[in-house]
């Protein structure tokens, strides 16, 4: 009979050895019978058959060795633990497998239980590695490239490491995704609690208020963590500098003031929370698990653009994304910056002439006159010469191009990662949009508040004195291409939960509705919150 384990997750673990009742009601051969019942079960043409037929069917998972005993109770372990992780617990079924491990009376038995553990095996390592979801099944906007990891490889990993630790090397190991593991766990049990306790009732509160909403926002805001306990009914100091606190949790603007949208925030319950962090988990399974030891963070929900060396955040700034519409919404995806422009021309894209500036200079030839506009060669064209009314998006023979200028759309600099979405960090000259608390305004790309210390801190892994190099050409007011000798990795990514630098845990609103769209598929996918809802 196996021996039998018990796991911490409470569920029986298959263990150590082959049945001798097994092995006694097997065919003469017991070994040809079980690679035979392996051959069988392996679906046709997969991964999992010819991964058996280069190692001539030999068990994976139910041999009499202690690594075969080791592998099934990793596996056992690991899919009992998945929960942990924000994956549906009922996906893969350990104690189906167990019990079939257990109940296995011959070799044909056993060899349909090996390919079973291999198929269950297989999916579980692709979603711990890559995510449970296919992002582009999602949003259009996820255009981040994550790619199936290939059974057969999870199975040499598995069958080549010692003790079964492929098992560890499986979920990613970043800061954040353990961060968002205990933050979870942690939600979880408020879930189950009853949530932060009475919502605050929609009004405008400010220091001297006092009242009932005063009083259920100060005992929330204790809940939450973001004040010591106190007796005082009135809005005064200490109620002041906790919702300080929570607003700057929360990405709002940090004025004190309770208005509207920061009771709105205050009013979403632990559930609504733990969503995010389950959402934040499966986001974290799709970024590549290098980074870069530097690399370039732009959260767009929490529309703010970070460079990070050896896990640590240097310089952040401000960013604005883009506008909330479908043609307009920042994509998510990684890349390389490769170099920077500094007095770049804003070279307009196609879908910008043809929306809006062919039909404002269908009204009037001279709209737009900030803007050059050039034939197939590049020579800027005369306006007059021109019957802008011939033509429709579709034929229109045009480019247009801002040159250089404080004025130029792109601003100063830019800093290109190229790539087919067209997307790229620049200046701008609209630097009132950084006092913005939301700040969703371009046509797409991302445009920073402090593009020029932006510059200097990129530059000063290769230039002695980064601020009077970069000035230097600057002063030229010549269009400049300066290559990054060291090609950064830029990351685009949306996170409304996440874990700041000093261990803090952060919320931020959806923006764009991805959020949601991901957690409606993780539903549908079997994940579920715990049943007490708060």
């Amino acid at each position: 009979m196996f021996s039998v384990l018990r796991a911490s997750t409470g569920i029986a673990l298959a263990a150590c050895f082959l049945t001798s009742s097994a092995m006694a009601n097997t065919e003469a051969k017991p070994e040809t019978a079980f690679q035979m019942a392996v051959a069988e079960f392996a679906p046709s043409g997969s991964e999992i058959a010819d991964f058996y037929r280069e190692r001539g069917f030999v068990a994976v998972w139910v041999g009499d060795t202690a690594a075969h005993a080791e592998r099934r109770q990793r596996l056992i372990e690991g899919l009992s633990a998945v929960e942990l992780h924000g994956l549906p617990a009922n996906a893969y079924d350990a104690q189906g497998l167990v019990d079939r491990l257990q109940s296995a009376k011959s070799a044909r038995e056993l060899g349909a239980v090996e390919v079973e553990l291999t198929r269950v095996f297989a999916a579980y390592a692709q979603d711990m590695r890559t995510g449970l979801l296919r992002p582009s099944d999602i949003d259009d906007g996820l255009v981040r490239k994550v790619e199936p990891t290939s059974t057969a490889g999870h199975l040499r990993g598995l069958t080549t490491s010692e003790d079964a630790a492929y098992f560890d090397q499986l979920a990613p190991s970043s800061t954040q995704y353990r961060a968002l593991m205990k933050q979870k766990l942690a939600l979880e049990e408020l879930v189950r609690q009853g949530g932060w306790g009475t919502t605050v009732p929609q009004a405008k509160l400010e220091l001297g208020d006092t009242g009932p909403a005063v009083i259920a926002m100060r005992n929330r805001l204790v809940e939450m963590g973001f004040m010591n306990p106190t007796a005082s009914p009135v809005f005064d100091d200490a109620l002041l500098a906790g919702v300080q606190r929570f607003q700057i949790a929360h990405g709002l603007a940090a004025d004190g003031v309770a208005g509207p949208g920061t009771i709105t925030e205050l009013n979403r319950t632990v559930s609504d929370r733990l969503k995010a962090v389950y959402v934040a988990l499966e986001r974290e399974r799709w970024l590549p698990r290098e980074r870069g030891e530097r690399h370039i963070l732009v959260n767009q929900a929490d529309f703010s653009a970070k460079i990070v060396d050896d896990g640590f955040i240097t310089f952040e700034t401000r960013a604005v994304i883009g506008k909330n519409t479908h043609d307009r919404r920042s994509p998510e995806f990684s890349d390389k910056m490769e170099h920077m422009v500094i007095n770049p021309s804003w070279y307009v894209p196609r879908s910008i002439i043809t929306k809006e500036y062919l039909p404002q200079l269908q009204s009037n030839p001279n709209a737009v006159g900030h803007i050059q506009i050039t034939d197939r060669s590049g020579r800027q064209v005369n306006r007059g010469a021109v019957d802008f009314t011939q033509f429709t998006a579709s034929n229109f023979p045009f480019a247009m191009r801002q040159p250089p200028s404080k004025s130029n759309a792109l601003g100063l600099v830019k800093f290109m990662f190229p790539n087919k979405h067209n997307i790229y960090l620049h200046d701008t000259p609209q630097k009132s949009l950084f006092a913005r608390e939301s700040r969703a305004f371009s046509h797409g790309c991302i445009r920073l508040a402090q593009p020029f210390e932006f510059a200097y801190a990129l530059l000063a892994k290769q230039e002695e004195n980064p601020k009077a190099f970069f000035h230097r050409i600057l002063a030229t007011g010549k269009e400049t291409t300066v290559k990054l000798e060291q090609h950064v990795p830029v990351h685009l990514i949306y996170r409304t939960a996440f874990i700041g630098p000093k261990g803090e845990v952060q919320y931020r609103r959806d923006v764009y509705g991805r959020d949601q769209k991901i957690w409606n598929a993780l539903q549908k996918a079997g994940v579920a919150l715990p049943d007490v809802q708060g």
